[in-house]
């Protein structure tokens, strides 16, 4: 069957003529590299999206309530044609064909599109505008990764209730245990379930086609709502339905983030593929499949989904569409670590404590408090909520708030690096146009529903501004303690003789350009200093790994013992002293002879704030700063000191 994205990768999947011809042993080991990224990134990056056939349709048919037995015929058509269209506009063109092709040294989502941004040669003051739309959008998916599981395993589950309507008492505690069962699951990683992924999803998307094509078959005439003619004579002949209805075909795009913010982990040729070779068709043919039932037997539209199984493939595809759901939970959930993670690091969110699961893969990172508060967020909705349909009102503001977002970044990246107004940003400016129309169509359901990620995305915002907020005061507090690196050599010889002990001492400090408040207490109290004193810095930048960077770490002597060593962290890395310092050893020239990370000691200078009663902060936003910090991990942990062989320094800073 012909998709409205035939043509849209034909130009880059293009292969140069091989100068020899392959042996079929060679071409079986390049078809099995070309295929691996390819079911891996179905079985990860498409299992939101994936799982919105379960309930999108079948809500959006029945926003039509003008007659009893179900929707009429032209709404259908219709709305069918506007969800397939957002589909092709929505995740093809806007993120298949632009946002992935936008990356951050290979790493993309919001987060990594504002680091580009932050990078760009926009005013100070424009990126700190950027800054607060970027936390306002990494906010509501925050809010999103909430009720995605709620939703998607609901909505799987209700499944038993066509089989017996008996069933309906179970569908809740068999929600709860089964989401009980996936966070507790999170401790081992996402490799630890993500072998049955692939397969899995293979035939979840199979089951998809086969389901769909069955029903087109037996009235292909629906075959007509993919042109989109048909969206036009919807919004001309139905407007008021037609806005309503946006507020429901929004559900048929959700998860379209994890295609930019998974791009790192699989890259763009094989998200790319998977998606306009497996999951779109097969998408289509379900939502075609779904209309055509819709219009046989319209009394059936409002579980058009399950209604195209046959009976006796009711219970596997229950267990199946279970399975899907569970794997969209474990995207979104991963999803969730890897946003908290990155804005931690971009200083947007308080640190939390990270443990990594893989020693391979360093996105793949498990944060025991927040997999607590998601749970207890999570089965708090399914408790309250209780359906996917009441759910299903609750869902749409947060991800046309996502993507409305990161379009707009977008944008100010493309015109921040001159680009005007391109064909490319026309296009994309347009697509921001339909999706802040899906916005406008869910506003209406805030009553409802869609309070919900409102408020979660509320809250999640007001931690960040205000984490954002405290932290360049400490920043700025800091500073006011701290002396200019210059004014080193003073200090060393004035104020009485300075006793140089054997040994090597590292002080840790985030400024290259100042004296460590550690090595000035050593100093000014104790008189006494190692014979060689290391200036460690390190400094968090706008990419995701600083691996193969250039002068990634650079070392310098300052005399008198004193050696200078700076390094720069990606966003996604955990910065590991005694590792930059070991890489430091081996690049410098003769400055670090014989250091050995097992020998030194360690000194680090942690600010303590303090609550400032005249201070412009608010008196709510200093408790609540007061109240992360102390929820925070220890620095220790965090850099990776050893604790046997490190003095902590403390230094009150006022709010």
């Amino acid at each position: 069957m012909t998709t409205p994205a035939t043509a849209a990768v034909r130009a880059q999947d293009r292969q140069p003529t091989p100068r020899e011809a392959p042996t079929p042993a060679g071409r079986r080991r390049s078809a099995v590299k070309a295929v691996g990224p390819i079911l891996a990134a179905l079985g990860v990056v498409f299992g939101d999206i994936g799982t919105s056939p379960i309930y999108a349709a079948s809500t959006t048919f029945g926003i039509d309530t003008r007659t009893t037995g179900g929707p009429a015929p032209e709404f259908v058509l219709g709305a069918t044609s506007t969800l397939i269209w957002s589909l092709f506009l929505v995740v093809t063109v806007l993120y298949v064909r632009f946002l992935l092709r936008t990356d951050n040294r290979g790493e993309g989502g919001l987060l990594a599109l504002f680091g580009l941004l932050r990078r760009s040669s926009l005013k100070a003051r424009t990126v700190g505008v950027f800054t607060v739309v970027a936390m306002f959008g990494a906010a509501m998916f925050l809010g999103d990764s909430v009720i995605t599981p709620a939703i998607s395993v609901l909505s799987a589950v209700e499944g038993l209730e066509v089989v017996q309507p008996g069933f309906a008492r179970y569908v809740v505690p068999a929600a709860f245990v089964i989401l009980l069962g996936v966070f507790a699951l999170q401790k081992f990683g996402s490799n630890f379930i993500g072998r049955l992924y692939g397969p899995v999803m293979i035939l979840w998307f199979a089951a998809l086609a086969v389901s769909g094509a069955a029903s087109l078959g037996l009235d292909p005439s629906v075959l007509q709502a993919l042109s989109p003619t048909w969206v036009v004579r919807f919004f001309v002949d139905q407007p008021g339905l037609a806005f309503l209805a946006l507020g429901a075909v929004v559900l048929a795009v959700t998860g379209a983030e994890a295609l930019y913010s998974d791009l790192g982990h699989f890259g763009r040729r094989a998200i790319t593929r998977a998606w306009l070779f497996v999951v779109f068709p097969a998408l289509v043919l379900n939502y075609l499949g779904q209309a055509s039932l819709a219009l046989r037997e319209p009394s059936k539209a409002g579980t058009s989904f399950f209604g195209l199984v046959p009976s006796w493939a009711l219970v596997p595809m229950v267990v199946l569409a279970t399975l899907a759901t569970i794997i969209a939970s474990q995207a979104v959930i991963s999803g969730t670590f890897s946003v908290i993670h990155q804005a931690g690091h971009l200083g947007v969110f308080p640190r939390v404590k990270t443990v990594h699961t893989s020693s391979e893969s360093e996105g793949q990172i498990y944060m025991p408090a927040i997999t607590i508060l998601l749970a207890v967020a999570v089965l708090g909705v399914v408790v309250g909520f209780r359906s996917s349909a009441s759910l299903a009102s609750a869902y749409g503001i947060a991800v046309t708030a996502t993507i409305s977002i990161t379009s707009i970044i977008y944008l100010a990246f493309s015109w921040a690096r001159g680009r005007r107004w391109t064909l490319r940003m026309v296009v994309v400016s347009a697509i921001l146009v339909l999706v802040l129309a899906f916005l406008g169509g869910n506003l209406p359901k805030i009553t409802s529903g869609g309070w919900l990620p409102l408020t979660l995305g509320a809250v999640a915002f007001v931690v960040m501004a205000t984490s954002w907020v405290g932290l360049r005061r400490i920043a700025a507090g800091r500073r006011l303690n701290e002396m200019p690196l210059d004014e080193l050599p003073a200090l060393l010889g004035g104020g009485g003789a300075v006793h140089r002990v054997p040994g090597d001492a590292v002080f840790i400090t985030r400024s290259p350009g100042v004296v460590p408040i550690a090595l000035r207490t050593m100093v000014t109290q104790n008189h006494a200093l190692q014979e060689r004193a290391i200036l460690l810095s390190y400094k968090t930048v706008d990419v995701p790994t600083t691996r193969g960077l250039p002068h990634r770490i650079s070392v310098t002597s300052l005399g008198d013992g004193i050696v200078q060593v700076t390094a720069k962290v990606g966003y996604r890395e955990s910065p590991q002293m005694t590792a930059l310092l070991t890489e430091a050893a081996h690049v410098d020239d003769g400055c670090l002879d014989d250091f050995a990370a097992s020998r030194a000691v360690f000194f680090i200078s942690t600010p303590v704030p303090r609550y400032n009663r005249g201070s412009r902060m608010l008196k709510w936003a200093q408790m609540l700063f007061l109240a992360m910090d102390r929820l925070a991990p220890d620095p220790l942990d965090v850099i990776a000191l050893p604790r046997d062989r490190t003095i902590v320094v403390g230094r009150e800073v006022p709010l």
